[in-house]
């Protein structure tokens, strides 16, 4: 019953409103008769009434006055003419009001057919505008249940929006929960990780130890033996199968373990310089035991490495990304630092994100959720930064600077470790190696130095003929590009330069992929250029209308899985070009107004960091 009631209601009151317009268009109509029509029946009347005495004033025409009845009376009625007008003036009287009344009633006339004219006109356009007011009603009719249709489905729209923002919401607590646990066993998983690397360095101490007491035991019982050997007399006509027996059950027994042959030849020699029975015994002796040394010596060039070094701990990369995700939308842009910003990178884990700037600080940054969260803030630096690095833990990070040093920090500690000075120019490039406890850093001084980070000294400098833009490391090579327009590639087991590769332009920046069988380089000749390692040769060249490298420092990145290369250019823009056709893939526009500097790709290929020269940092998806 609700809804015909609630139908019929709309009609009722349209209906009603037309009632209301007749009746005031009636009202209207009628006040313009309401003094037309009256004056004009007294009109009427009153020509009625003139035409009535009009017609008793007429004589008739049998009516004669005698003449015998005009004696008394023809003095009395010549006295009463001068008062009473006579029928002709009345007549004349009549008939100017008769015409006067007729011109009156004419007009009148014309007046009503004029209004009855001017009172159809608005007839019709009153009809016309009640069909155009029931048309009009019919769509608003019509528009009201658009209305409410809308309506409804606004309302059915915000009850799914606040279904699905609520789920949004428990999954985002969810996923804040996860990252938590996660980071928890993250930190859990590295204090095992110290634990287990502490625990093989004591047990290789105690088996070190254990190997130098044998050692030493060893040593005694080969002294004792040269002694004894030393005061033998032997025959010349002994079998040599009887002594080369002999040889090979010492060389056995002594090989057991190794000795040191420094010790052995001392005290070799300390035996050798006693006096002798016989020369025969004297050479015998002597071979037998020049024979042991070099059985000796050779068996620890079999060997190899000694036991007796601790093992360093070493962390190979492993990536994550079966394959990374073109970059196509900015989720966050922050202005991170207060001047421009020269480096980024992301932690081992993907989650963690380092930017360095000309203000001399170190932010550290989560990625949660498609958004940059603030994490760290790294003070100390005695320079600009130009170059950030992890790790392969992710728990430090390493900074080159412009007051000729480079600097390490601890995540989690806001102030700096270690400082690794030794250079006299500004440092433009800091790597770590393979290992937690090695780096590399170039500088424009026209050196490359290796460091112990362990006791934070430079173990190793190389001279280079040229300013030094980037260096990479590899498992036993240190690749660097200069200013000369050169690669080189450094055997770090070695003293000499063991490759050089020319380049059209200076190198800006180098890039070493995961499986290092490839390397991206940048040059200022506004190009990228693929070199594999594998035969030495330049595989791809990539540029771009438009590309153009906006500094010294412009940074170009490998994909996590080496199919595309990435490079910011002068203009705000990102390049990326597939490595294997070398076609450019896509270029990014938007957030940037100005130069960019870096970027970083992270090892999941999910997120892509640019910095640029305006302070802003752009996380894109």
């Amino acid at each position: 019953m609700a809804g015909p009631c609630g139908a019929e209601a709309p009609a009722a009151r349209w209906k009603r409103h037309i009632v209301r317009q007749l009746r005031q268009r009636d009202r209207t109509q009628k006040a313009l008769f309401l003094e037309l029509v009256p004056a004009y029946n007294r009109l009427l009347e009153k020509a009625e009434l003139l035409t009535r005495f009009s017609e008793k004033l007429q004589p008739e025409p049998n009516d004669v006055t005698p003449t015998t009845h005009q004696g008394c009376w023809e003095k009395k009625s010549r006295s009463n003419s001068d008062r009473v007008p006579s029928p002709a003036t009345l007549r004349m009287k009549w008939q100017e009001e008769k015409a006067g009344l007729q011109l009156v009633c004419g007009e009148m006339a014309y007046q009503v057919v004029q209004k009855s004219a001017a009172l159809g006109a608005l007839e019709s356009e009153l009809e016309e505008r009640q069909s155009r007011l029931v048309a009009l009603e019919a769509r608003v009719e019509q528009l009201q249940e658009a209305r409410a249709e809308h309506a409804q489905q606004v309302a059915a729209r915000r009850a799914r929006n606040a279904a699905q923002r609520a789920a949004y919401e428990a999954l985002r607590l969810q996923a804040r929960l996860r990252e938590a646990a996660l980071r928890g066993l993250e930190e859990e998983a590295r204090d095992l990780l110290e634990r287990l690397v502490q625990r093989k360095a004591r047990a290789a101490a105690e088996r070190n130890l254990r190997n130098e007491r044998r050692e030493r035991a060893k040593q005694v019982l080969m002294s004792q033996e040269l002694e004894k050997a030393a005061k033998r007399t032997v025959s010349i006509s002994e079998s040599t199968d009887i002594l080369r027996n002999e040889i090979r059950e010492k060389a056995e027994m002594t090989l057991t373990l190794p000795a040191e042959p420094e010790l052995l030849e001392s005290e070799a020699g300390e035996k050798w310089k006693r006096p002798f029975r016989s020369a025969s015994a004297t050479s015998l002796t002597l071979s037998r035991c020049v024979v042991m040394v070099k059985e000796l010596l050779n068996f620890k060039k079999r060997r190899g490495h000694s036991v007796g070094g601790v093992p360093e701990q070493r962390y190979q990369s492993i990536p994550v990304c079966v394959a990374a995700r073109l970059p196509t939308l900015a989720q966050d842009v922050l202005d991170a630092h207060l001047s421009e910003v020269n480096a980024v990178c992301f932690g081992p884990n993907s989650s963690l994100l380092a930017t360095g700037g000309a203000d001399r600080l170190i932010h550290l940054w989560n990625v949660v959720g498609g958004r940059l969260e603030a994490n760290q803030t790294l003070e100390g630096a005695g320079g600009s930064i130009t170059s950030v690095d992890f790790d392969p833990s992710g728990s430090q990070v390493l900074a080159a600077t412009y007051n000729q040093a480079a600097q390490l920090w601890t995540v989690g500690e806001a102030r700096s470790k270690e400082t690794l000075s030794g250079h006299t120019d500004k440092v433009t490039a800091a790597k770590f190696k393979l290992t937690r406890h090695q780096a590399v850093t170039g500088s424009r001084d026209r050196t490359v130095k290796e460091w112990d980070l362990g006791r934070a000294y430079c173990s190793r400098t190389i001279n280079v003929f040229s300013y030094c833009n980037d260096v990479v490391c590899g498992d036993h090579i240190i690749i660097s590009g200069h200013n000369d327009q050169k690669i080189r590639f450094w055997d770090s087991r070695g003293p000499r330069c063991t490759q050089v590769i020319p380049v059209q332009g200076r190198v800006t920046s180098l890039n070493l992929s995961l499986d290092q069988l490839h390397l991206l380089s940048c040059s200022r000749d506004n190009t990228l250029k693929v070199i594999d390692l594998r035969v030495s040769n330049i595989r791809q060249v990539f540029s771009a209308d438009g590309f153009k490298c906006g500094s010294d420092w412009t940074k170009a990145v490998f994909s996590p899985d080496r199919s595309y290369a990435l490079a910011g250019s002068w203009d705000g823009a990102l390049y990326i070009w597939d490595v294997d056709t070398g076609k450019l893939e896509s270029s990014l526009r938007g957030p940037h107004c100005a130069a960019v500097n870096a970027a970083a790709w992270c090892y999941s290929g999910t997120h892509v960091v640019s910095v640029d020269q305006a302070r802003k940092v752009v996380l894109w998806h």
